[in-house]
């Protein structure tokens, strides 16, 4: 069975390609399928419909948004859970592997016994290369067989071109994807010819969504009861009653009635004008960083195809409302199921038949800090530059090569992604990889190696090679060699080296 799978900040969706169709899989706990770990006193974990069911129980301690830890994570990166260490790949993994186990028995999909569930799954486009192992990893750990890894606003852009194709024209061949979820922002532009979508640029947000809405609404409703700040437990119970009186807000909504009992306190009506102040910022902070994307590719607004408004946060009204005001009434467009947009793009792009096909670009740059001048300076060599293409599936991998007489007895690499390069530099959004060490003398093989060890030679030390291939999906691995000896190692950067 093919599946399309949209992990999600706050709920993941599944859809099927079914005979030219895409339907959302339906669970029987309910949709959507909530994104949820829940920490019994017992020290067991439970994940998605069965955490939901355990999350107001006595000493139960709820993981919420995890997905947003997966922006800054490395491979051993973990989370503390009521004093407790659980790593985030062991943490993701369990929760995928209870998605098959649902899909299986507590869902409409009919899978047989032993059927090979092969998916499509997507990641923000400003994901870090680690996030995107992680996330291909913990699929695999949990028993899914990964054939694509999409960013999700190019998936998205699927969706667009399968429902308002009429809209593209000779003129207008480009489409904004805006796609605002539970903890992230991506806004992509993708040129879309025939059945080819073609991702000119992008920029994102890694921390702007739902969860901030309603972080937002809820300073709101304490201001407005003069109340202080909870303790953890009573936030987390507000948190929820704000997010689940936000996603009932439509365009006829004149209040928020929210329960505040947690406090102690009687319920709370909160003036819909009052919601919008509370949340404009965050609207406004997530058109600015349209404002790149179009810039960068030297797009008008009047040559846009649409404006595609996907993501489960895109549905608060406040948002079409701005983006109406911004880019015009009848260019904006949203899609009839914002919480599946992705879901059902990625079951499109598996769909031979539909004929769809992505040429991606890289989002970030990708590059390493090294020693010049003697040791003198540092400086940062960009190896993937922001907007290289992006190899398809069946393509053979972007490469890139480095060789150098080796200064010190240890090679200590410093990998770092950025937004973009000033002067030389990382600038903007930087994020931090690896730091790897690799031994060029026989001699330190097999030993520890920490930054103690690394001594500058007195003479030149052997050849060294760096051959980077960056692979479908955006993901980047590096084998270094001293072609001296054979003496190599490859790290898929995101996890530790083989």
């Amino acid at each position: 069975m093919r599946l399309g799978v949209d992990f999600g900040t706050t709920h993941t969706v599944v859809t099927m390609v079914d005979r030219g169709n895409y339907p959302v899989v339906a669970f029987e706990g309910g949709d959507p399928y909530p994104s949820l770990v829940a920490l019994l006193p017992s020290g067991e974990l439970k994940y998605g419909f069965d955490a939901a069911a355990v999350r107001h129980e006595p000493g139960v301690r709820i993981v919420r948004s995890f997905k947003r830890l997966l922006a800054d994570a490395g491979p051993r990166a973990g989370i503390e859970v009521g004093g407790r260490q659980i790593l985030l790949l062991d943490l993701l993994g369990g929760f995928l592997a209870k998605v098959r186990e649902d899909l299986l028995t507590r869902s409409n999909a009919e899978v047989a016994e032993g059927e090979p569930l092969e998916a499509a799954i997507s990641v923000p486009a400003n994901s870090s290369s680690a996030q995107r192992f992680l996330t291909l990893e913990a699929f695999r750990v949990a028993g899914f067989a990964p054939v694509a890894l999409l960013n999700e606003p190019s998936a998205a852009g699927f969706e667009y071109a399968h429902r308002f194709r009429s809209t593209i024209t000779s003129r207008r061949e480009h489409v904004l994807v805006y796609d605002l979820g539970g903890g992230t922002f991506d806004a992509s532009l993708l040129r879309m010819t025939g059945k080819t979508n073609e991702v000119v640029t992008s920029e994102g947000v890694r921390r702007l969504g739902g969860d901030d809405f309603d972080e937002a609404i809820l300073a709101a409703v304490l201001a407005r009861a003069g109340a202080g700040e909870p303790d953890e437990e009573t936030r987390e119970l507000l948190l929820e009653e704000c997010a689940r009186q936000k996603e009932a807000v439509g365009p006829n909504t004149r209040k928020l009635v929210l329960d505040l009992s947690p406090l102690d306190l009687a319920p709370i009506a909160l003036p819909i004008e009052e919601v919008w102040e509370a949340c404009a910022a965050l609207v406004e902070k997530s058109i600015a960083a349209t404002e790149p994307v179009l810039s960068a590719a030297e797009v008008e607004e009047g040559d846009l195809a649409g404006v595609y408004v996907v993501g489960g946060a895109g549905a608060f009204p406040l948002v079409g409302r701005r983006l109406r005001e911004r880019f015009g009434e009848k260019r904006v467009k949203r899609s009839p199921h914002p919480f599946a947009a992705t879901a059902v793009g990625l079951a499109l792009f598996l769909d031979t038949e539909a004929g769809f096909s992505l040429s991606d670009r890289l989002t970030r740059h990708f590059g390493v800090f090294r020693e010049a001048d003697a040791g003198e300076e540092v400086v940062f060599d960009p190896i993937f530059p922001k907007g290289l293409p992006v190899p398809a599936a069946a393509q053979a991998p972007a490469t890139a090569v480095r060789r150098y007489r080796a200064a010190h007895d240890v090679g200590y690499f410093r990998f770092v992604e950025c937004s973009r390069i000033v002067e030389g530099r990382p600038d903007g959004d930087v994020t931090p990889g690896e730091a790897i060490r690799f031994p060029f003398l026989p001699a330190l093989r097999g030993q520890p190696l920490d930054e103690d060890t690394v001594r500058r030679l007195a003479e030149a030390g052997p050849e060294v090679e760096e051959v980077y291939s960056l692979t479908a999906g955006g993901a980047v691995e590096v084998t270094i060699r001293v072609p001296s000896d054979g003496f190599e190692r490859t790290w898929r950067l995101g996890r530790q080296g083989a």
